[in-house]
């Protein structure tokens, strides 16, 4: 396709996906804000979703292999070019999994009137740990409890992102640049069919209004996530709902992502259970559970049924394991879908719409490689940075 003649590239879903690829397509050479049109489509709000509600881990051995590296890096660049330190809470960040057995502890906790504990460490904690492996500066879990510890990743092969600051701010920098957000449903993709499938515009229900709106579009990025089956009807991708809570803890932490397997004895048994914890810059713990399809999909964001049950299950469980967040405080509960199945990058059967969704929970991670690769794809006809053949979505 030729980078001269006008274009009006519409991005359907305003998750990390949608936010980051707006950013990469606003800021590519070819990009001409006075010849050319970028519109985010979103049904709800700006990371209102999975992408604002995720742990927000970085690794370079996530998966898929082939866009993981690129994105790592380009996590790193985006941070040192756009201060993501303070404005997305970029940093390094130590990976460990902990195996713990723990007794669920009392609703009502002994404090010492104000909630923070002042026991120290003693020495003999401090032993307990080293001999279950753990490190040094990981001071905040119990020492009774840990049996076992192993880390995950060497220095510089993990990262965190703050999710939901991450994807407004590429949001944010993307209108800078000129792209537009349209607060509406896309409701269906139009194309004509002469001399080949090419489409021609996004038919749109804008908020609040009930009346649908057409929008004109040389291309098509589809990146709603698990919404993504109800416009491109094929697409193998499926919907898991996950909850998590963020908890403040009673005092600073170290930067640590835990990925635990926990013996939980109650008074009448025991279960085995799995959240994940992170902590984060800006004094808090994020910790999500296991992931569940008791409720379809919902028409959006805005519609996601959080089950107060599931989110006191993982409360409980992370306060079992750590003085510091047992007295800490519980800032959110919340419900996400995740997108499975892919993920797919590429072109469709359809000249000019693109599908980048169904990222797991590595969408984060790859975001930034995903972005990159569809801008070179639409302003370019192919993908120089990465070899995504083998994440080309086929029949859809």
């Amino acid at each position: 396709m030729s980078s001269t003649r006008p274009r009006n590239i519409v991005i359907i879903g305003g998750g990390i996906i949608g936010s980051t690829t707006a950013y990469f397509l606003s800021h590519h050479p070819s990009y001409n804000p006075s010849r050319d049109s970028i519109t985010i489509l979103e049904a709800s709000s700006i990371a209102g979703g999975a992408s604002g509600k995720a742990g927000g881990l970085l690794a370079l051995w996530a998966y898929p292999s082939c866009i993981v590296p690129l994105s790592f890096r380009l996590h790193r660049e985006l941070a040192d070019q756009h201060n993501g330190r303070e404005r997305w809470g970029y940093r390094e960040v130590a990976v460990g999994s902990i195996d713990l057995r723990v007794k669920k502890r009392s609703e009502a906790r002994e404090t010492n009137g104000d909630g923070v504990s002042l026991q120290k460490r003693s020495d003999d904690a401090v032993k307990k740990l080293q001999k279950a492996g753990v490190p040094e500066d990981l001071d905040w879990v119990d020492p009774e409890a840990v049996y076992g510890y192993e880390e995950m990743a060497g220095k510089g092969e993990t990262a965190q992102v703050h999710p939901y600051l991450f994807t407004t701010s590429m949001a944010a920098l993307a209108q800078e640049k000129g792209v537009k957000i349209i607060y509406g449903m896309a409701t269906s993709i139009n194309f004509s069919s002469s001399p080949q499938l090419n489409v021609e515009s996004i038919t749109y229900t804008p908020k609040p209004s009930t009346t649908s709106e057409t929008l004109p579009a040389t291309d098509v990025i589809v990146s709603a996530g698990p919404w993504t089956p109800q416009l491109l009807p094929r697409a193998p991708i499926t919907a898991l709902r996950a909850h998590s809570v963020t908890i403040r803890p009673s005092r600073p932490i170290s930067a640590y992502a835990l990925f635990t397997s926990i013996q939980l004895t109650t008074p009448r048994s025991t279960v085995l259970t799995a959240p994940e914890i992170y902590t984060r810059p800006n004094d808090e713990i994020y910790a999500c559970g296991e992931g569940d399809r008791v409720v379809p999909l919902p028409p959006t964001t805005a519609d996601v049924e959080v089950d107060l049950k599931r989110c006191e299950e993982i409360e409980s469980t992370v306060r079992s394991v750590s003085e510091v967040l047992d007295r800490g405080e519980v800032l959110v509960r919340q419900a996400c879908y995740l997108p499975n199945g892919g993920p797919w990058v590429g072109e469709t059967g359809v000249r000019g719409v693109v599908l980048a969704a169904g990222h797991t929970c590595w969408g984060i991670q790859n975001a930034p490689g995903t972005g990159l690769c569809v801008s070179e794809l639409v302003w370019e006809g192919k993908v120089k940075s990465a070899n995504i053949k083998s994440l080309m979505p086929r029949g859809v």
